[in-house]
């Protein structure tokens, strides 16, 4: 039996800002599975039907649905109830409710009403709460309808980023006609007198009128329901940001599993636990879980914080303003926050070979560690076909690799591809030689 809160299953959330920008025609094209095809397939799946507690010493689970409040025995739980968007007080009315063209972008009927949104009128002034992935994508898809946009953020765009790839970002959406305004936090909003958002204030106390206000915050954990669980006086791993702390194989505590982005993740880097929310962890958490619940033998091996956007604009502009974003493993204020001494470096090139028409900028940052030469991270930012280039990194961290490991690495040339020295080995390289 499976327990869903929505109406929907199996889908991409991620393709869910490429629906809105319009590179997907509907929403079903996001779908893998419908509920349909898991009824078909001998789920007893009950959607509309929100898990609202866990008696692990009966084994015991209540839902709450249309009908009323209900109660399942289970000889195996597994805990998938990913995360939910981030919306601060300031967007909700009296009432509780969000306001009138205000909102996130995590789930289908977000993607439908925001498509509505973004297509009811043209050159809207849309503000994006936030400079995070989803945000840069969200910016990316209201530039695409035509509509005015507006990025406040508290620190800067995607702050995970070392501060001179953050700034890349950040003026090639600008180039393209996004007002992007850094350590600018919203906190609140003025509303029109036909009940719709009019204007937005921020902590600073400058004003943005707007039309609309994507809500791009962040998320978190879905496991309120699991407060006070506890079996025999021990409750369940959770961290601090309300994950679950599932082993390796996806246990939580006999015949409980959890998996997704309900989950906190292993760094493998520096062993720590860490909250980073991403399909491809859910995915493999999923299968590993799912298998050991049934009697196998999986472990997830934990994350090193691979990660890939971009930001395309629209129409003639589209080549000019045009970036492919992915980072893995840890930045220098990362390393260092682990306690690790560390050293990085910017290398500027190209895509392919630079007498080739097609060849756009990359910049590359890679971090490494002194004295071990251990490779901790990397960064890209550049034109078509620099995002991808960052899988050769994370298979290097994932072994354990050195700098100088990745610097000598057997990578593909041809020069509508790559320079001769790829230039992740280039940046590789010369880290190693400042080391």
């Amino acid at each position: 039996m499976a327990l869903e809160r929505t109406a929907y299953t199996s889908y991409s959330a991620c393709g869910i800002p490429y629906w809105i920008a319009g590179d997907v025609a509907e929403g079903e094209d996001l779908v893998a599975r419908d509920p349909a095809r898991h009824r078909a397939m001998g789920v007893d799946l009950r959607t509309g039907a929100t898990a609202t507690g866990v008696d692990l010493g009966r084994r015991e689970v209540t839902y709450r649905d249309a009908v009323g409040e209900h109660s399942e025995s289970y000889d195996q739980l597994l805990v998938a109830t990913g995360a939910q968007a981030t919306v601060p007080e300031w967007a909700r009315g009296a009432d509780g409710e969000v306001y009138a063209g205000v909102g996130p972008v995590k789930n289908l009927d977000d993607g439908a009403d925001w498509l509505d949104r973004l297509t009811d009128r043209p050159h809207q002034r849309v503000v994006i709460a936030g400079g995070s992935y989803i945000g840069v994508e969200m910016a990316e898809a209201a530039v695409r309808r035509g509509h005015r946009v507006t990025v406040l953020t508290r620190s800067r765009v995607l702050r995970n980023l070392e501060p001179e790839l953050s700034r890349l970002i950040a003026d090639t959406m600008r180039a393209a006609g996004v007002e992007v305004v850094e350590d600018s936090e919203v906190q609140g909003l003025a509303m029109k007198s036909d009940g719709r958002v009019g204007e937005v204030t921020t902590v600073r106390g400058t004003t943005y009128p707007c039309d609309l206000v994507v809500l791009a915050l962040g998320v978190t954990p879905v496991t309120d329901f699991l407060n006070g669980t506890s079996l025999a006086g021990q409750e369940l791993p959770m961290g601090e940001s309300g994950g679950l702390r599932p082993d390796p194989r996806g246990a939580l505590a006999d015949g409980v599993w959890a998996a997704g982005d309900c989950c906190e993740t292993r760094h493998r880097l520096t062993g720590e636990w860490i909250y980073q929310p991403l399909g491809t962890h859910a995915n493999k958490q999923g299968r590993a879980a799912g298998e050991n619940a049934a009697g196998g033998s999986l472990a997830f091996g934990g994350v090193v914080g691979t990660a890939i956007t971009r930001f395309a604009a629209a129409g003639p502009i589209a080549d000019q303003h045009y970036l492919e974003i992915s980072r893995t493993g840890l930045s220098l204020a990362a390393a260092a926050d682990a306690g690790l001494d560390a050293e990085g470096l910017l290398t500027e090139g190209t895509t392919t070979s630079g007498y080739l028409p097609e060849a756009e900028p990359i910049a590359v940052h890679v971090v490494a560690e002194r004295g071990t030469r251990r490779l901790l991270g990397a960064q890209m930012v550049g034109g078509h076909g620099a995002g991808k280039r960052i899988d050769a990194v994370a298979a290097a961290l994932w072994g354990g690799m050195s700098v100088d490991d990745l610097a000598w690495m057997d990578l593909a040339y041809a020069p509508p591809f790559a320079t001769a020295w790829e230039v992740v080995q280039v940046a590789a390289r010369r880290l190693a030689e400042r080391m």
